[in-house]
């Protein structure tokens, strides 16, 4: 992580109080001295005079008070009507919901602006990072506050987006925020692996990685463990953990002594070197000893604090997540996308090297995102990427990918419902599953839902062509296909048809979105009831908020959504293969110094946001530009 450097971080409570802060001197005075600097060569001592960090209490006041202009504690990210001058929203640039600024204001002195916050929302608890930035960078932004017209597009040389995104020091302070976030809602799970099931050899790292053992120091404390998958579970639950980051409705206490050892130890002095919360924990808690020495040499990376002694393997596994849009309509093309990752696990002795050649990138419509730090690319081309790596102990992500699926969507058709009273509708869905998929892909299971957010359903009438179908207060699920009954080698039609009655509406008619978007706020963040005197809108945030309860429909033609759709849901799993043809052949796989080491490779494919809009109502879309030549 070089490059980067954090001045201060601080957690707030959803009742804007903070709960946890930590400053670090040394950063601090390598800020006070770039000013300092900066002023003598400018000349200009009354724009260039810079405070010390705030105190807890007037950063709380400041974030309060910017969450009461800007909406939210993410704001708008545009300039909109209550905007004003030298708020963030003024910057017209998205960038500005994650990255933003704090005007901070105390006794007897001038106001002054605290810049770049990295804000990342963990459940109920808002995380700000300050990393350390060029007093250059930070009055370009300044100006870019009290600019009259609006901001440059996004990718623009001049625009916000640019600068920040090129800097070293905001990815880094990125992650900590996000590593932090999940150390205080207990979400440090390792990346999945699918493993063969055999017997663990013991020793210190089975808690790390399942079956690791380290001689010499076994029968110290173990650190807490992290699950590995055996090749017969399921892993559906925690391959999402790896990818998203879906606010969670409960507060959990934060462990301070826990947090505290690991800044300590992953970040000293306000310099990240690891931040691997398993490798933190397995420190503390076990210490070292003689026989965990490298060779003389060899320099041990700080990622790998423990070496490995046991029986050598090298395990991969390929995720992907696959989001789709089915329309079923002439007019409007569907639509699917592919996130990729590429998990890992080298149990191998000593400091080796790994090389792995990744082919047919062009054909099968792979573009890699990024690799992990410990991945060096000796060659790349349109069609092959070579990697050679250190592998740290553990799980752990070697890439990211996006592409493009070169198969058929594994579940295609449509789906259609009207409104045939007030209170009844009538459904149809034509599916076909996995056609044109041959062994060794299987899918696991498969799942539709009908979500009604806003009617409660009363009963349901129909049967599928196969199947089960249940029924929640807002939903109708069908199970096309029950886990442990899959499907290989062959397609599957199904058919399900029917009628669904909902409970009478009760309550008054909501106006229009167009007559009411300025009336109240709605927090994504905070359970604190907001000021009736407040009229800041997030739009995004009120839309949500306003599309989980139940509220009454603008007209019977849209009787479901609330300025919102209609649509149906597709939950999936599929073993043996991925849709996009990236694949590892574990032939090609080197190790040096030479061992005897197998390689094992699996892949998987789940379904992410995987919508089918009904055919019969409206749906949004976006219109791809057409493409001079």
């Amino acid at each position: 992580m070089s490059g980067c450097s954090i001045r201060a971080l601080w957690i707030l409570s959803p009742q804007d109080t903070v709960v946890f802060s930590r400053r670090f001197p040394v950063v601090e005075k390598r800020w006070l001295v770039a000013c300092e600097r900066e002023r003598a060569a400018a000349e200009d001592l009354e724009h260039s005079r810079q405070t010390s960090l705030p105190s807890d209490p007037e950063l709380a006041s400041a974030f309060a008070e910017r969450k009461r202009r800007e909406g939210s504690a993410r704001g708008f990210g545009i300039r909109v009507a209550q905007s004003s001058s030298g708020s963030d929203s003024w910057i017209d640039d998205p960038i500005t919901r994650h990255i933003i600024s704090l005007h901070i204001h105390r006794e007897a002195e001038d106001e002054f602006l605290l810049w770049p916050l990295v804000l990342h929302v963990k459940g109920s608890y808002c995380i700000l990072v300050l990393p350390l930035v060029e007093p250059q960078q930070f009055q370009a932004y300044e100006r870019k506050c009290q600019r009259p017209g609006c901001g440059d597009s996004v990718g623009e040389e001049d625009s916000l987006s640019s600068l920040l995104l090129s800097l070293p020091c905001i990815t880094g302070a990125f992650m900590v925020a996000h590593t932090v976030g999940d150390i205080i809602a207990g979400d440090t799970v390792e990346p999945e692996v699918i493993v063969g099931s055999t017997p663990s050899v013991g020793g210190l790292l089975d808690s790390l990685t399942g079956s690791i053992g380290i001689s010499g120091i076994s029968a110290r404390a173990k650190p807490v463990s992290a699950p590995v998958v055996a090749s017969t579970a399921s892993g559906a639950s925690s391959v999402g953990a790896v990818i998203s980051d879906i606010p969670k409705s409960t507060t959990r206490p934060i462990d301070k002594d826990a947090l505290r050892t690991f800044i300590s130890s992953a970040m000293p002095f306000g310099t990240p070197l690891d931040l691997n919360f398993s490798n933190i924990s397995a420190i503390k808690a076990n210490g070292f000893s003689a026989s965990d020495m490298p060779p003389a040499d060899l320099k041990q990376p700080a990622w790998k604090p423990y070496l490995f002694k046991g029986k050598q393997r090298v395990l991969f596994t390929v995720y992907e997540t696959i989001y789709a849009a089915m329309y079923d309509r002439d007019e409007i093309p569907d639509v699917i996308t592919i996130s990729g990752q590429v998990n890992c696990r080298a149990e191998l002795e000593g400091l080796p090297d790994v090389s792995l050649p990744l082919t047919r990138l062009s054909s099968a419509h792979v573009d890699v995102l990024s690799f992990h730090p410990c991945v060096q690319v000796s060659e790349q081309g349109l069609d092959k990427q070579s990697m050679m790596f250190s592998p740290p102990l553990g799980n752990f992500t070697l890439m990211r990918y996006q592409a493009f699926s070169g198969l058929d969507p594994p579940v295609k058709g449509f789906y259609q419902l009207s409104m045939v009273s007030e209170d009844e509708g009538a459904f149809l869905f034509k599916l076909r599953l996995m056609e044109g998929y041959k062994a060794p892909l299987s899918m696991e299971f498969c799942t539709v839902a009908m979500p009604f957010p806003r009617r409660r359903v009363a009963s349901f009438d129909g049967n599928p062509s196969t199947g089960t179908v249940s029924m929640t207060e807002h939903s109708v699920e069908w199970k096309i296909i029950a886990t442990g009954r899959g499907i290989t080698g062959k397609s599957v039609e199904a058919t399900f048809s029917g009628t669904i009655r909902f409970l009478p509406r009760t309550g008054q008619r909501i106006p229009s979105m167009s007559r009411s978007v300025t009336g109240s706020v709605v927090e994504e963040d905070s359970d604190i009831e907001q000021e009736s005197t407040n009229n800041i809108v997030n739009i995004d945030e009120y839309l949500m908020e306003k599309m989980n309860k139940d509220l009454q429909a603008v007209d019977l033609e849209e009787p479901f959504c609330w300025q919102a759709y209609n649509y149906a849901k597709v939950s999936f799993k599929i073993v043996g293969g991925v849709l996009s043809g990236m694949s590892i052949d574990p032939k090609s796989v080197s190790i040096y110094p030479s061992v005897k080491a197998p390689v094992e490779f699996s892949m998987q494919a789940l379904s992410g946001d995987y919508i089918l809009w009904n055919t019969l109502g409206t749906c949004p879309f976006a219109v791809s530009p057409e493409i001079k030549r």
